[in-house]
């Protein structure tokens, strides 16, 4: 008896020092020392206070959560200089209810990560994209505020499988965009005084060349009036301010239950790709299929468009007060309620049968976890290109950067001069913006994603 008591007590051992630990960071210690002493499946609590660095986790399940007391958060500050708050690229990871601020490139960003949590954060501006999840599967981004981007507060690029809900953004270019991804849910959530409220877009030169199911349901999107002041060079630089919500060029997007108000451009826009963005892309459909725009409460709308939508309407003779714009062409699009709702550009949308609801998606997300294998030093370098250069590069056309096939002529075969030059960018070209330094990236994933650009990136 006495040595199945020993063996019990021993496995009873062995499983609580397997378990996962709590690491607690204090004012004055670096989270990231924290990350690196953090095995997977382990919690990092961060207490109140200022904490100047960037935090790097390409670790699995591991648990960020900020600490606030009596109203002390703890705070991310980049101090203008650095580029990304907090870049996940392992699995499983959550973080919560840090304040993140003055980050050059990226509030917080995920990169290939699934199952991923961002919830109950505050990230402020100046920043390029607050909230940055890219190229990931299963992912939540919730209750959180975040303001003051020069891009998108919130910015799920080429994703799978992602809920948006519950949070307030202002003060940005755009408040909530889908590029280039499928299976998306935008709902219950605050999107005030931007330039564009809530934008589902298909982009040219990217990887992935199709968007698709996508819901934006049961928002407040109001007084999106900002005017644009995106850099030179940016994609968004051209777009009109006064535009609720805008569905350009993705397929099955349903537009239900919001209350879309007090929009001086257009309460919602319908449009093929081309109509705001020219680069050319002949593996990519622009045109916006199977859209749903039905039930939702437009208020005064439309009363004091600007740019191309002022012009659009000159065109048409209509002065203002429209809530539904469509222009060029599109299958199987309806709109319901037609009556009640002042349309152009909508002859050819049918009329959205009585019964047409998406009330019975609750969740975009997987019901159970994604299954990732570990990525290999090649896999990283290709995935750190999708996810990270992409947001500002194409290959062949300008975006926010130089088009790649200039890098690569440029380098040539030297991989390590390139990915020397990605930890200490220098600003070479006056038509562009400055490139963020990248130097948070470990010395090892730069160099596979340099290899990768000059030996495998050919479109």
């Amino acid at each position: 008896m006495f040595v199945r008591l020993v063996s019990v007590a021993l496995l009873m051992f062995a499983t609580a020092a397997t378990q996962a630990a709590t690491l607690t960071v204090k004012a004055g210690e670096s989270i990231q020392a924290a990350v690196k002493r953090a095995a997977p499946g382990d919690r990092i609590e961060v207490e109140p206070g200022i904490y100047k660095e960037t935090v790097f986790i390409d670790k699995d399940r591991i648990e960020l959560r900020g600490i606030v007391r009596e109203g002390a958060w703890a705070v991310l500050d980049g101090e203008g200089q650095r580029n990304d708050g907090v870049l996940v690229a392992g699995h499983g990871v959550s973080v919560e209810r840090l304040w993140v601020k003055r980050f050059k490139g990226n509030g917080i960003m995920t990169q290939g990560a699934n199952n991923y949590r961002i919830a109950y954060n505050v990230v402020e501006g100046p920043t390029f994209y607050a909230i940055f999840p890219q190229f990931g599967k299963n992912g939540l981004v919730a209750h959180n505020i975040a303001f003051g981007s020069e891009d998108a507060a919130i910015y799920v690029g080429m994703s799978q499988n992602v809920d948006v809900v519950h949070n307030e953004v202002y003060e940005s270019i755009i408040g909530i965009e889908s590029e280039n991804s499928h299976d998306i849910l935008i709902e219950n959530n605050y999107v005030h005084d931007n330039t564009i409220g809530i934008a589902t877009t298909l982009l040219p030169g990217l990887p992935v060349k199709a968007s698709d199911r996508l819901i934006v349901r049961n928002n407040v999107v109001a007084r999106n009036n900002m005017k644009n002041t995106a850099p030179a060079g940016a994609i968004t630089a051209g777009a009109p301010p006064g535009l609720g919500i805008l569905v350009l060029g993705t397929d099955n997007t349903t537009v239900e239950g919001n209350l879309i108000r007090d929009n001086h451009g257009i309460g919602v826009m319908v449009s093929e790709t081309n109509f705001l963005v020219t680069t050319p892309d002949d593996r990519m459909d622009p045109f916006p299929d199977g859209t749903q725009v039905l039930r939702n409460l437009f208020v005064n709308n439309g009363r004091q468009p600007q740019g191309t939508l002022k012009d659009l309407l000159e065109i048409a003779g209509v002065e203002r007060g429209v809530d539904v714009l469509a222009t060029g062409k599109g299958r199987d699009n309806c709109i319901a309620e037609r009556a009640a709702v002042k349309t152009l550009g909508t002859r050819n949308f049918a009329d959205c049968a009585a019964s047409a609801s998406s009330v019975a998606i609750a969740s975009m997300q997987t019901p159970t976890p994604v299954v990732a294998a570990p990525y290999t030093a090649d896999q990283k370098g290709r995935l750190t290109y999708l996810a990270v250069c992409t947001g500002c590069h194409t290959y062949n056309s300008k975006l926010i950067g130089p088009p790649m096939i200039v890098v690569k002529a440029l380098y040539g075969k030297d991989a390590q001069k390139l990915a020397d030059w990605i930890a200490k960018p220098t600003h070479k070209r006056p038509d562009y913006p400055q490139m963020p330094s990248q130097d948070y990236l470990p010395e090892e994933v730069r160099l596979s994603v340099a290899r990768y650009i000059l030996d495998e990136l050919s479109h």
